[in-house]
């Protein structure tokens, strides 16, 4: 079976276990040459790993039931993105509203802004950005829209 087509049926499969939760979303998935199946899923207030496990074996089962992978020759992980991956859908563009976040431009030209992120709508963002220290500090809000993102990466604060 091609590999879109597994990565449709696996797709369908979680959104199904995922749907009586709707706090739930399925952030990516990929299947690779190994057959190893990785599903990032997080949650408007974030997602556990009792949940992931609980997920993991609810699909595991699914899988194995469809008979897709014959010899149950396949590895399956599921997890929440890591603090390190980028920002992927609208739906955590929201959930992270008021974190710090560094966004790169496709255009390799434009230098990566860092700013707090005040607001998404469907087309773009608003960071709140910060240039001069101290007296001299200014602080003005940027609009950038999705198709200029390259990559949009929380920033931790300690």
């Amino acid at each position: 079976m091609e590999k879109e087509i597994l990565l449709e049926k696996v797709q369908g499969w979680t959104e199904e276990i995922i749907g009586p939760e709707p706090e739930y979303f399925l952030v990516s998935a990929k299947i690779k040459p190994t057959n190893n199946i990785k599903l990032y899923l997080d949650g408007d207030n974030g997602i556990n790993i009792d949940k992931c496990i609980q997920i993991n074996r609810a699909l595991r089962t699914m899988i194995d039931e469809s008979g897709i992978f014959p010899e149950g020759d396949f590895s399956l992980e599921v997890s929440s993105p890591g603090i390190d991956e980028p920002l992927k859908s609208v739906r955590q563009y929201r959930k992270n509203t008021g974190r710090l976040v560094e966004v790169t431009f496709l255009n390799e030209d434009e230098k990566p802004r860092t700013g707090k992120l005040v607001a998404v709508e469907d087309s773009g963002i608003t960071i709140e950005e910060t240039t001069g220290k101290g007296k001299k500090a200014i602080v003005h809000n940027v609009d950038i829209a999705f198709d200029q993102i390259k990559k949009t990466i929380v920033q931790i604060q300690f």
